[in-house]
């Protein structure tokens, strides 16, 4: 019998890369949150953010050169440049609320209750994509807030 563990991994069976990709997002948004709070000491928290989106534009533009990917700007349709801008000014309102409050409050507060966004995507796609809310997508968003409340009061 031939047994290759490679191909029975979780991250490799099924095209899971997508799961290790996420976990590592996770990891990576912990430390921003970490690296900000010390960062961001006696620093006006629009300037923060400001400095912190010129070194995520060099790095998303780097990986663009880097993959040779920046073919692909011609082939962008209008709708997708609508909603990638749209996205973009979402994100940049994020992290402007989110710089101001974790400069105000407790990075240990203000995380959890930034991660509710999980929460909020989950309705929003519901509502917007027409994705499944299934008994274990509101378990989970129920369990999501309680645990938020949990670590904030």
């Amino acid at each position: 019998m031939n047994f290759d563990a490679s191909k029975t991994s979780v991250f490799t069976r099924g095209n899971h890369m997508w799961l290790l990709l996420a976990l590592l997002s996770a990891v990576f948004a912990a430390l921003t949150s970490i690296l900000a709070k010390v960062g961001i000491d006696g620093v006006n928290s629009n300037l923060a953010t400001a400095v912190r989106t010129v070194v995520v534009v060099f790095m998303a533009w780097g990986m663009v050169f880097i993959t040779s990917a920046q073919g692909g700007i011609a082939d962008i349709s209008p709708k997708s440049w609508l909603f990638l801008i749209l996205s973009g000014l979402a994100t940049g309102a994020s992290w402007l609320c989110y710089y101001k409050a974790l400069q105000l409050g407790e990075a240990s507060k203000v995380v959890p209750i930034d991660k509710l966004s999980v929460v909020f995507t989950l309705i929003l796609a519901f509502v917007f994509l027409h994705e499944q809310f299934t008994w274990k997508s509101v378990v989970g968003a129920l369990l999501i807030t309680a645990g938020t409340l949990a670590m904030v009061l």
